[in-house]
């Protein structure tokens, strides 16, 4: 039996309104055996970091094919481009802002096409809510195997930013910057495994970390995955929102 098509959705757009489900009946209407994932409609409004580490961290554990449509879009309206960036194994249907920077930084080859075929637009196409008229009907075609060269040309002057490097302070020091706090009060840093890998051995020497006046001594690390960021646990007062 085929395997059914994968759509996901990573959007800025919360759940209180209507905008996540009216995408949602978009793309059913254009492709009904699509099973649709939410990865997160969270996205802290507009910031475009957040939802580029949001959909990096999570796309990697997704079958082949999947197709990830990302809606975090503060420039709407505005002449940014719609645009598809292939992988060898998933597509990413996003407006040309940066918000697939980290998945650039991840995938050895990436073919990004500016979308330019309206006919696959949901018409009239809205001046705000580009979700609903562009990205999520392509998202739908992309599904149904609609090949990505019937979008658009290929372009290489796509929008990308370098999240920062941690910087080796001494030989046994790294400084790094927390670059989201989660729900639960982790702290998740640029420091990847490949920064400090003596801190993912089996069993690692003491170590330390500093957070801004704060000195972690029993700090746990999760770096589960490939190429993740380190995430510093501060425990059940961090999470309550008192210790961070």
């Amino acid at each position: 039996m085929p395997q059914r098509p994968i759509i996901t959705l990573t959007t800025d757009f919360g759940i209180n309104d209507h905008f996540v489900g009216t995408m949602k009946g978009v793309i059913l209407n254009i492709a009904p055996d699509a099973a649709i994932v939410d990865i997160s409609h969270s996205v802290q409004a507009f910031d475009v970091l957040d939802g580029a580490l949001t959909v990096s961290q999570a796309y990697s554990y997704f079958p082949t094919g999947t197709v990830h449509v990302v809606v975090v879009d503060p420039g709407v309206g505005t002449a940014r481009r719609p645009i598809i960036a292939s992988s060898d194994g998933h597509h990413f249907v996003a407006p040309d802002n940066g918000v697939l920077s980290l998945v650039y930084a991840r995938e050895e080859r990436m073919h990004v096409r500016h979308v330019t075929s309206d006919h696959y637009f949901l018409q009239p196409v809205s001046n705000t809510f580009h979700g609903r008229d562009i990205f999520a009907p392509v998202g739908a075609y992309l599904a149904k195997m609609v090949d990505t060269e019937k979008f658009g040309e290929e372009i290489e002057d796509f929008a990308r930013f370098s999240a920062p490097r941690p910087k080796k302070i001494s030989e046994n020091t790294l400084r790094g910057v927390v670059l989201k706090t989660d729900r639960f009060g982790n702290l998740i840093t640029n420091i990847t495994p490949a920064d400090a890998p003596k801190l993912f051995e089996a069993q690692p020497a003491p170590f330390k970390i500093a957070v801004g006046n704060c000195e972690i001594t029993a700090a746990q690390l999760a770096a589960a995955g490939k190429g993740s960021d380190v995430n510093v646990v501060l425990g059940e007062a961090a999470a309550a929102g008192k210790g961070a």
